[in-house]
């Protein structure tokens, strides 16, 4: 009996040493290490959101190898969709990569080339960018061609308007919005006939004040000779469940990201944001995000192919996770191509030069961030309090943690315990708001004093000064008078010295 104790406690202690041991073992595998930047805009150590979890290429299947997948489109039943570029095919897999159908791999109508681009609506029709064919090709859930929409003729286009579908989305009313690669003017609103409609959230040209100048003191000629700069191209979009269209904008300096209202406006940005990493010396690279993604609760996550990193915000723009990186290593990227995300939170990325896709699991820290954010952009400061103390037990340098808890306290009234949350946070904005409430809040406290002093003190200006000025100026005119009166008799007397 008391071998068997002994063996159980044994057992115990195993158990729980390899508990403590195996989730170790599996962040040092991680081939990135995590990090996220303050509110200095300083990158600093985090617990990874997301881990790599496993990848598929095809060739241990009935597919055959993947050549170049430049899209991934996701449906409601986690059934996945890749734009097999190279191969000019789209194939429909379930979420652990089992082939269930190949679109556009047969001769006919409904043969692809170099398809880059796929969406699929919630009656199941399959709407694919045959890009090197120039038109949008339309199949049926079976997997049979429907029928074709071609290059769209407009005099609104433009004379130099070339057409190359690349990405598209169709929201609830039908319209395709599509991404033609070399077109400036923004994304093409299509109809379900083909027609040309409009052009939808374009990029803006930034003001530059060096090109106006120039503009203003050049000469015709020079004038003539300045290339007039163009909006930046939009690289990619995605609808989200409230059918906001969400743009991705390669090259931007600010405003890589939008979220775009049913009338083209940027509801995402107040103001210049900058996405992607920070550069505080050279060489400076912009981010090339080349595609979007966005879960139920507004979690943005966008790749950037500069970097070779996915970039994950919340509904309001913060950032909550980086993972990714370049490299050989399971879990980072040569070329990341197309992201998308099952309704568990499980993202797959495309690797176009390693012709592959690779899946990604959330981690219990990602989870918890996740949880607290989704309370913090719903405005349930309090709910949320307590999950991101959690979040800070296991990572300090999460900032955004402790401004939501500053947060929650301010809503509570707790100002003074909100300013040393706002102040780890380094939010100077939220500090100085409950500050001056807590000042308030110490006014009202020590009313009683504070009026008690001032009648004090009016009294004292009141009555007892005047008194005061006045004695000490009868004091200085006495002494006045006396100083007069010794100034005479000293005179006389010198006086009567020289006439003696």
């Amino acid at each position: 009996m008391k071998v068997s104790m002994r063996m159980a406690k044994r057992s115990a202690v195993l158990l729980l040493i390899l508990s403590l041991l195996l989730p170790a073992a599996a962040y040092a595998a991680n081939p990135y290490e995590g990090y996220i930047y303050n509110n200095l805009n300083d990158d600093v150590r985090s617990i990874n959101g997301y881990l790599y979890h496993d990848s598929w290429d095809g060739l241990d299947g009935e597919t055959g190898p993947l050549n170049g997948p430049e899209d991934i489109f996701i449906d409601a039943s986690d059934r996945l969709y890749i734009a097999d570029t190279g191969n000019n095919r789209i194939l429909m897999l379930d979420e652990d990569f089992h082939l269930i159908r190949v679109y556009g791999d047969e001769e006919g109508p409904g043969k692809l080339s170099g398809p880059k681009g796929v969406f699929v609506t919630e009656d199941g029709m399959v709407y694919v960018a045959d890009t090197n064919n120039k038109r949008i090709a339309i199949f049926q859930p079976d997997g049979s061609f429907l029928r074709e929409l071609p290059e769209p003729e407009s005099p609104l286009l433009g004379a130099n308007f070339v057409y190359s579908p690349a990405k598209l989305i169709v929201d609830k009313r039908g319209y395709l919005f599509v991404v033609s690669n070399g077109t400036t003017n923004g994304l093409l609103q299509i109809s379900q006939n083909g027609e040309f409609e409009s052009y939808f959230g374009g990029n803006r040209v930034s003001f530059n004040w060096t090109r106006l100048l120039l503009r203003w003191f050049a000469t015709e000629e020079q004038r003539a000779q300045i290339v007039s700069e163009r909006p930046l191209e939009i690289s990619n979009l995605y609808q989200d469940e409230e059918g906001f269209i969400y743009t991705t904008t390669m090259g931007g300096e600010v405003n890589q990201i939008k979220r775009l209202s049913p009338v083209g406006v940027d509801t995402l940005n107040q103001g210049a944001v900058y996405y992607g990493d920070y550069y505080y010396s050279g060489p400076f690279d912009l981010p090339i995000f080349v595609d979007i993604t966005v879960d139920s609760k507004g979690i943005i996550t966008a790749i950037d192919q500069n970097t070779n990193k996915a970039f994950q915000y919340d509904k309001l723009g913060n950032l909550l996770f980086i993972f990714g990186g370049t490299g050989e290593q399971n879990g980072l990227f040569k070329t990341v191509s197309a992201i998308d995300q099952t309704s568990d939170g499980t993202i797959y990325i495309a690797d176009s030069s390693r012709h592959r896709v690779d899946r990604f699991r959330t981690t219990p820290f990602g989870a918890l961030v996740h949880q607290a954010s989704e309370l913090y952009v719903e405005g349930r400061y309090t709910e949320a309090e307590q999950l991101w103390h959690e979040v800070l037990r296991y990572n300090a340098n999460y900032d955004m943690a402790y401004n939501a808890i500053g947060k929650a306290l301010y809503k509570a009234e707790r100002y003074k315990e909100a300013m040393e949350y706002f102040r780890l946070a380094r939010n100077k904005a939220e500090y100085s708001a409950a500050f001056k409430e807590y000042r308030k809040e110490m006014m009202r406290e020590h009313f009683e004093i504070l009026f008690a002093a001032a009648a004090g003190l009016f009294l004292v200006l009141r009555f007892l000064l005047p008194r005061l000025i006045r004695r000490l100026r009868r004091a200085l005119g006495n002494r006045s008078r006396l100083g007069a009166g010794r100034s005479v008799r000293q005179a006389a007397l010198t006086k009567e010295g020289e006439a003696g």
